[in-house]
């Protein structure tokens, strides 16, 4: 296990429920007009699939990385039903998805890249440049304030990861702040969509 996903096996069970808690629709409201309508989505740090099965009911053709057993475990649970295709993955190489050189309409990026030093952000996004179609949408959040004690999470803002994502080849569609749904002091996130550039 890398030191990026560190905290989330000891707390896997506490975070099922929470991840569960809200839905896909809330959690990610200010941007479903941006989605693309059907195709291939690529949920990354898919925690419980919360997101990927509600991909899956969209129509979408989903395949979901997590590179933590006890998380991925309780998606397979909670989520059975679904056509979820569960891969143990993970950023900033994705060693796995990479050597099937797949592409997708949809990355989605929930909570993740706070997770990685700057250097493994240089990486992650060339590697999440390199599995978008054209035409396709990475809708990313970060989070920020106060890091949960055993957790390992950087200060990343929204106009630093633009600046990286540009030197990638992706352009910004959407850019917003809000506050916490858990309402946590202090934490609030910025939510992006990005797009390559024609």
């Amino acid at each position: 296990m890398s030191e990026a996903t560190s905290g989330y096996a000891a707390e896997a069970d506490r975070l099922a429920v929470q991840y569960e808690s809200v839905t896909f629709e809330e959690v990610h409201a200010p941007v479903l007009h941006l989605l693309p309508p059907a195709g291939r989505a690529l949920d990354i740090g898919a925690g419980t699939g919360r997101d990927a099965a509600a991909l899956a009911d969209r129509g979408f053709e989903v395949t979901a990385v997590e590179p933590t057993a006890e998380l991925r475990a309780h998606g397979a649970r909670l989520h059975a039903a679904k056509a979820i295709t569960w891969i143990d993955d993970g950023l900033p190489d994705l060693p796995v998805l990479a050597a099937a050189r797949e592409r997708f309409d949809l990355v989605m990026l929930t909570a993740v890249l706070m997770h990685l030093d700057a250097g493994e952000r240089a990486r992650a996004m060339a590697r999440l440049a390199a599995h978008l179609a054209p035409g396709g949408r990475l809708v990313m959040t970060l989070r920020h304030g106060p890091v949960p004690p055993g957790r390992r999470m950087f200060d990343v803002s929204g106009e630093e990861t633009l600046a990286l994502a540009g030197r990638h080849g992706l352009a910004g569609l959407f850019s917003a702040t809000r506050a916490d749904m858990f309402g946590r002091p202090g934490v609030s996130w910025t939510v992006l969509v990005l797009t390559p550039r024609a």
